[in-house]
């Protein structure tokens, strides 16, 4: 779920949000286009992104990236500065993910992150416009109108839900902006920042002060209250117990137990997982993978997925989950098919083009995985706090064949990965600017409201928890009795 941005993690959101969200590529020949074999100096320039407000620079030879955050009011240097010493391999910042740039034509490229699906397109312009050539360094003196207005610009050319959030985002810019002046404070400004997005009930919006342990402010939808450790402990206490009364022997666990698998009675297994991402100390991607493909090789097993003792059913767990990796997400998705397809569309806002228009939507496909696989009866157990890359897993099984059954609540209704950014104070701020397309009509969005299950269960309430009950665990296994036992 939505997390306070940890100092040492800074750079990684701040490189995630602006730079490794993923969006359209272009149309489907152009996705299928081989690349024209060029030199890395041939990177060497300004690249304009679609979408995202982002410049790109190469320099160097192709040795160098780096980006700059625009609004037509506003210009800031990005968050990132990567290299690579191999001209012909990835750019790389430490602690981060691999990045790849891959030229098109002499005027298009393609950029990647390793943690994310989908790719950017990028057009070559002809230079850095002069805002950005003398783009100052973010200072904590800068004036707070021109925060504000960075602020405002912002989610005014980047964020795709006001009318469905019911927000009038010019009537919030003239109710606010005569407040401020040269001598607002910090703490009014911010104040001020917060209550401009806390109307929109968004938990992928949010602003934080990295100087100030108080300055933090996070969206989340009315109905939810995002739980402490305290509570999340309690959550996995409640598991635990439910999946031991259902019959299960030994519960395994994998990085550092966000992941955990049991079998049940009847052949039936129980896969649990709550984040897709942080497995291990380090933080980084390629580490996160190998744990979770690890945990998924024990327990999608030849033996588990195939001949006689193969599982009849299988619960995946994913009411606590709160996101992370799209990549690893799909990881999961590409266990649980033998065929290939495509799981959903992303496209995301470019005010460049107008107000309203969206970058190409791009197909994002599951291919199945290459070793065992498990293709029977699938129950989904979904709530409030599946959020994020939770949720853009479940979208991704709903394609699935056969269609698991969705049981417990509709999901979060958070799709879009975090666009981080820096205002011209240093305060870093973040929001939605993508739309998760349903691969059924290509229209279809679920932000705000979530997935709805197929089978409405209460999840995690007070009365449950205390009566130690788990509703929708107990419908999961009457459903895959049916299904197949």
């Amino acid at each position: 779920m939505p997390v306070h941005p940890r100092s040492s993690r800074a750079a990684a959101l701040l490189l995630a949000a602006t730079v490794a969200v993923t969006t359209a590529a272009g149309t489907a020949s152009a996705l299928a286009r081989s690349p024209r074999p060029a030199a890395p100096a041939a990177l060497d320039g300004v690249w304009r992104m679609d979408g995202y407000g982002t410049l790109a620079v190469v320099e160097d030879g192709g040795r160098r990236l780096r980006t700059y955050e625009t609004t037509r009011v506003s210009c800031l240097p990005g968050a990132l500065t990567a290299a690579r010493t191999d001209a012909s391999g990835p750019f790389r910042q430490e602690g981060e993910p691999a990045v790849t740039v891959t030229p098109q034509d002499r005027g298009t490229a393609r950029l990647a992150f390793a943690d994310n699906v989908g790719h950017r397109t990028l057009h070559r312009v002809p230079a850095l416009p002069s805002g950005c050539r003398n783009a100052p360094a973010p200072d904590p003196a800068a004036d707070p109108r021109t925060v504000f207005d960075t602020f405002w610009q912002t989610y005014a050319e980047n964020y795709p839900f006001f009318a469905a959030r019911h927000v009038d985002w010019n009537a919030v810019r003239d109710r606010y902006r005569p407040r401020i002046t040269t001598g607002t404070g910090k703490a009014e400004l911010f104040g001020i920042l917060s209550d401009m997005i806390r109307p929109l009930y968004d938990g992928h919006t949010g602003l934080v002060d990295p100087a100030d342990p108080a300055g933090y402010f996070s969206g989340h939808r009315q109905d939810t209250v995002i739980p402490d450790a305290t509570a999340r402990a309690r959550i996995d206490e409640a598991v635990a117990e439910s999946v031991t009364k259902a019959g299960a022997g030994t519960q395994r666990s994998w990085a550092g137990g966000k992941i955990t698998y049991a079998g049940l009675p009847g052949r039936t297994g129980f896969l649990r997982i709550t984040l897709f991402q942080g497995y291990g100390e380090s933080g980084d991607f390629e580490a996160d993978r190998t744990a979770l493909r690890t945990a998924l090789d024990e327990v999608f097993t030849a033996a588990r997925t195939t001949g006689p003792d193969a599982l009849r059913g299988l619960v995946l767990d994913l009411r606590l989950n709160g996101g992370g990796s799209d990549r690893l997400a799909l990881d999961v998705a590409e266990r649980l098919t033998a065929r290939p397809y495509t799981a959903y569309l992303k496209h995301a806002r470019d005010d460049a083009r107008g107000p309203r228009a969206f970058t190409p939507a791009e197909p994002v496909r599951v291919t199945p995985h290459r070793g065992p696989v498990y293709t029977g009866p699938l129950a989904v157990l979904t709530g409030r706090l599946t959020m994020s890359a939770g949720e853009t897993l479940t979208q991704a099984l709903m394609q699935r064949g056969p269609k698991p059954t969705l049981i417990g609540e509709n999901t979060q209704g958070l799709f879009s990965d975090r666009l981080m950014r820096t205002l011209p104070n240093g305060w870093q701020f973040w929001l939605p600017n993508e739309e998760f397309l349903s691969a059924r009509d290509g229209r279809t969005t679920y932000d705000g409201t979530g997935i709805a299950p197929d089978a409405r269960t209460s999840v995690f309430t007070e009365e449950d928890l205390t009566k130690h009950r788990d509703p929708a665990l107990a419908r999961a296994l009457e459903v895959l009795r049916g299904a197949g036992h």
